[in-house]
């Protein structure tokens, strides 16, 4: 696992010259990785040759310093995981390699957007993910870069950072991947208790009630969401919106056509995001 800028440009040439005109594949994560991890490698492996992951904890996305050393770290696990899949480059700086003046660095600003939905309730963390991924963009000039489908609006305004700066980087997503529950994998469901996993499973379950009832408009849907929800103590619904998925704005009542569901709640102290195309009639 290379740990240094210097490190990652000498094992970025040296692939590159082994393999000319080869296609790079960058997937950045925070580590404790899982099995929506081994997706986005394989989607990295159809779509480019050379596969780079990245594992940085980063300080910029957490509210506090106590959640940010809270946040699990495995990476002993996470190298026998990537090792396994093939990946060709691994990079894992430390915190001062990558932001060196710590959290008084040059940020990306994700701008009104970011400031919605999840940024509502975490104001720095878009920002300092895009401050990030701009830097990895920067060092391993990746052809394309993986996500997961299940932070859609990561995706959005990652794809808009790309267009604004002139970042020459395709995007591929990948479907989320779930349990059996109908939960998303992540690490935060994790971290979830036997006994908490059950109300946490009502998040895709409401997702669910508002695409069934999203042909009567979005009150509809939204209140079919809302009712699953209803007496489950354990949850505390932070927000739930039907967007535009082109301009990422709330719809307005009255349009049809395709939207997306966003929903995030806290269950036991866990925040826990999902989303779920829907068709509003």
């Amino acid at each position: 696992m290379i740990s240094t800028i210097d490190e990652l440009r000498a094992r970025l040439a040296e692939v590159r010259a082994a393999a000319p005109g080869s296609r790079v594949a960058l997937i950045s994560t925070i580590g404790s990785l899982h099995d929506g991890h081994i997706d986005l490698v394989h989607r990295a492996r159809e779509v480019a040759d050379i596969v780079v992951v990245s594992v940085f904890v980063n300080p910029l996305r957490f509210a506090s310093p106590a959640d940010f050393a809270a946040y699990p770290r495995t990476p002993e696990d996470d190298a026998r995981l990537l090792a396994s899949l093939g990946v060709d480059v691994v990079f894992a700086p430390e915190r001062d390699e990558l932001l060196p003046d710590g959290s008084a660095t040059t940020k990306v600003s994700a701008g009104d957007l970011g400031l919605r939905y999840e940024g509502r309730f975490r104001p720095f963390y878009f920002d300092g993910l895009l401050t990030v991924e701009a830097k990895l963009f920067h060092l391993v000039r990746p052809d394309v870069a993986v996500y997961g489908e299940r932070d859609r609006q990561r995706v959005f305004l990652v794809r808009r950072m790309i267009r604004d700066l002139f970042f020459d980087v395709e995007v591929a997503t990948v479907e989320t991947v779930r349990g059996d529950d109908g939960l998303p994998v992540s690490t935060r469901v994790g971290m979830l208790e036997d006994r908490d996993l059950a109300a946490a499973a009502l998040l895709p379950a409401a997702l669910d009630a508002a695409a069934a009832n999203a042909d009567r408009g979005i009150d509809a849907c939204i209140a079919a969401a809302q009712s699953t929800l209803m007496g489950e103590p354990r949850i505390r619904l932070e927000y739930l919106s039907v967007v535009d998925p082109v301009t990422f704005l709330p719809v307005d009542e009255g349009t049809s056509g395709p939207a997306l569901a966003l929903i995030a709640a806290t269950v036991a102290g866990h925040r826990l995001i999902d989303n779920a195309e829907i068709y509003l009639g």
